[in-house]
């Protein structure tokens, strides 16, 4: 849809001119010489931009503002005014007015502030539009996806979380595998039960052996009392052991028993302890290499294997739009601060980079965004300066020639397009253009390809 203006001035030249330049600009325009008659109109219908004059009679500029704050909040009000003063522009302001422009005005000076204000609206929307979204796919353990594959890798995981098989998650760090396995503990029978997590990278052999299945009192020196590991711990519940191709052989021949018979000896003990544990592992490696290199035991990854969910890289635009918002909420509720918006320039650098730390990185510069950002908006200032400096240039040869510079354009825009699934707002943010230039170009590329016919 093209962008809506509603134009409020009582000197009717002024009013159709404005009106002439902003329709050949590609707006929808609704005119009006009254301010009584604009209150009504945004009562009625929606606007994206107001501009209006300040002095009329009887409702005048400071009521339309007033009303459209009431009754349109998202749409911005530009004050286009001949009795210009700083008392006045000062009060506009004050009161919510995108910007303040002085009569006579340069056409190219309203044309630019239209598109800001635009441009502040639609990404006010897609924002609110993404929150929207993101609560609608987030739940409890914090997964936010509209991926297809990630759709079905949680529908695999709703239907064996009450089964108590256990469960191989693999994939590339980053990506939210204890996030799945909190998913899976949460959906179980065991949900009321202990959630115990562990890396096994984190430890030694000796160190994890304790962790894992704790120890007699006076089993070594300095083992004062009983501990009791996290396996006889997460008994009645869930044991998460993560990185798990990272265990000695020692430890996965322990590991194995207990998975066998269900029981647990402590480091000096002689008596089995009985454990009812779910266990579920996850690597970011080839289990499958690994077992063929002989550094993982075959038996062990059976007896791990019996599902794998294996969790795919969050690759599109329209991914990282959704887990960008999704951790937006998350840190600016934990921080305390306003920050609720990613402006389009910030967003487009997020889509472009290839996140090799994947979603752990992400959520990491969404953290930091939202703690440097000053106002109510992440803007690239507040991301890290190699990101700032980042560029992406991709220029595909057309029948083994270079492309023309519309080509190259017109290319680009089909292929953010397809990325955000035709929306239109949302590939305006990401090419940093407002939705009137898009539309107009999407027009001409149109009328073009009808003359072809």
């Amino acid at each position: 849809m093209e962008a809506s203006l509603l134009i409020v001035d009582d000197e009717e030249i002024a009013l159709r001119n404005l009106q002439h330049v902003m329709e050949k600009a590609g707006y929808q325009v609704t005119a009006t010489q009254s301010g009584a008659t604009a209150v009504t109109l945004l009562a009625s219908r929606r606007f994206d931009v107001v501009l209006t004059d300040l002095r009329m009679e009887g409702v005048d500029g400071m009521d339309v503002l007033k009303q459209s704050r009431e009754l349109q909040p998202e749409a911005e009000v530009i004050f286009i005014t001949g009795y210009a003063t700083a008392e006045s522009a000062v009060q506009a302001l004050k009161h919510g007015a995108f910007y303040y422009i002085a009569k006579p005005f340069r056409l190219d000076e309203v044309r630019k502030v239209v598109a800001e204000a635009l441009e502040k609206v639609h990404l006010r929307r897609e924002n609110d539009a993404l929150r929207r979204e993101v609560e609608g796919y987030r739940d409890g353990e914090g997964i936010v996806t509209q991926d297809v594959d990630m759709q079905r890798l949680l529908e695999i995981a709703r239907q064996i979380a009450p089964t108590d098989c256990s469960v191989l998650i693999t994939g590339e760090s980053g990506t939210g595998k204890e996030l799945f396995a909190k998913y899976l503990h949460k959906h179980s029978t065991r949900a009321d039960g202990p959630y115990v997590a562990i890396n096994c990278g984190a430890f030694s052999e000796q160190l994890l052996a304790n962790e894992l299945f704790g120890h007699e009192k006076g089993a070594f020196t300095g083992a004062s009392a009983l501990k009791k590991g996290l396996i006889e711990v997460s008994s009645g519940g869930t044991l998460f052991l993560d990185e798990v191709t990272e265990m000695a052989p020692s430890m996965q021949v322990k590991l194995l028993r207990v998975l066998q018979e269900k029981e647990v000896l402590r480091v000096g003990g002689t008596r089995p302890v009985k454990c009812d544990v779910r266990v579920l592992a996850a690597t970011n490696r080839d289990v499958s290499e690994a077992v063929k290199e002989g550094r993982f035991r075959e038996d062990l990854y059976f007896r791990l294997n019996v599902v794998n969910l294996n969790i795919p890289r969050s690759r599109s635009g329209k991914a990282i739009s959704l887990l960008a918002q999704h951790f937006l909420l998350k840190y600016a509720s934990r921080m305390r601060k306003p920050v609720a918006r990613i402006s389009s320039e910030v967003m487009a650098l997020l889509v472009d980079y290839p996140f090799p730390g994947n979603v752990r990185e992400l959520e990491n510069l969404i953290e930091r965004g939202t703690a440097m950002a000053q106002g109510d908006t992440i803007e690239v200032a507040h991301l890290p300066e190699a990101l700032q400096k980042r560029e992406s240039v991709d220029f595909r040869r057309i029948g083994g020639r270079l492309p023309t510079l519309e080509e190259q354009e017109q290319s680009y825009i089909t292929q953010v397009l397809d990325e955000v699934q035709g929306n239109q707002t949302a590939a305006a943010q990401i090419l940093g253009i407002n939705r009137a230039s898009l539309w107009r170009k999407l027009k001409a590329r149109r009328n073009e390809e009808s003359s072809a016919k």
